[in-house]
């Protein structure tokens, strides 16, 4: 079983690297990009469990290590 775990910055919180890519892509003539947020995204394969089960283990990787929650948000899929 597989999953993907997405993390962004929470909506108000500063993105430097965002602001800087963003800065970038003008420069490089690419016009039309209001805004760009920087986050992470992760793939795990996971051993045979079921979907409650593999939701509360990635539920709990991602409050635990995976996001800060004080300023980023997660969400994961599961594929299947």
């Amino acid at each position: 079983m597989k999953a993907r775990i997405y993390v962004t910055l929470r909506k108000g919180v500063l993105d430097p690297q965002g602001k800087a890519i963003q800065r970038s892509l003008s420069h490089l003539g690419m016009a039309g990009v209001d805004e760009v947020r920087v986050g992470k995204f992760m793939e795990v394969t996971l051993a045979e469990m079921s979907r409650p089960e593999a939701e509360k283990l990635l539920d709990e990787a991602c409050r635990r290590l995976l996001a800060n929650t004080v300023i980023e948000d997660y969400r994961f899929e599961i594929e299947g």
